[in-house]
């Protein structure tokens, strides 16, 4: 079964209650991609698309593939395209990261996005459906194919962008610089400034020099809140959430 919710109001996003809903991770990594108006972007992992949806809305990209192992979601990518009027930007790709190469793409990428699986094959909880199984773990590829994948569809100069779990962060880094893809800035995200972070955003370039700047963490609610039904969220956060820029 399907189910449309507005993302804001320019957006709506039709999804499967059997897979994964939009969430916060989603929409930080559209927030933290630097805008290139002109750039041809690449969603590896794109589930509803919800991310290049999002770019494109922002004029961050000019036009974005989402690739798509599962072909339900492939075709819900084009779907989601239809109803918000970019089927000319946005192009729904069935395809395996293990194995794609820029021929999908019509071409060597600007930008490389990418939500993968943060869970190892045996780690946690499984899920209850295989949609959700595949989000969640490594089951169709580990962090290690998700960097080679952006390195071929990449550009030599082009960057990947990655949202990531913090205690998983030396596995990225070391998929990354093995891929050829330097790191160059690091955003830890934190529920509030008491609490260790739970997201980390990461900027790489391909065939770059080292050197990485940490930008200061984003902390989204007020301390002291966590009881509250609707906890309230910083000003840096909701600026953040209002603009889609980091």
């Amino acid at each position: 079964m399907e189910k449309t919710e507005t993302i804001n109001e320019h957006l709506s996003l039709t999804s499967r209650t059997t897979g994964l809903s939009f969430g916060t991770d989603a929409y930080l990594l559209a927030a933290f991609v630097r805008p290139r108006s002109r750039a041809k972007a690449a969603d590896l992992g794109s589930g509803t698309g919800v991310i290049p949806l999002l770019l494109l809305e922002k004029n961050k990209c000019k036009c974005a593939y989402g690739l798509e192992i599962q072909p339900l979601y492939a075709d819900l990518i084009e779907k989601n395209a239809r109803e918000n009027g970019l089927s000319d930007r946005l192009s729904g790709v069935c395809a395996d990261v293990r194995t794609a190469t820029d021929r999908l793409t019509g071409g060597p990428c600007d930008l490389v996005v990418s939500n993968p699986p943060y869970l190892k094959v045996r780690a946690g909880k499984s899920c209850a459906s295989t949609e959700k199984e595949m989000a969640r773990h490594e089951t169709q590829g580990d962090i290690s194919d998700f960097c080679a994948c952006a390195t071929r569809l990449l550009r030599s100069g082009g960057d990947a962008y990655f949202v990531w779990r913090p205690d998983r962060l030396t596995d990225l880094i070391s998929a990354l610089r093995a891929c050829r893809l330097e790191p160059k800035r690091i955003l830890f995200v934190h529920g509030d400034c008491l609490a260790e972070p739970s997201l980390c955003l990461v900027e790489s370039r391909k065939d770059a020099k080292s050197g990485c700047r940490v930008l200061p963490p984003l902390f989204l609610h007020e301390p002291g809140t966590s009881g509250k039904a609707r906890r309230p969220m910083t000003e840096r956060a909701a600026l953040v959430y209002e603009t889609c820029q980091i």
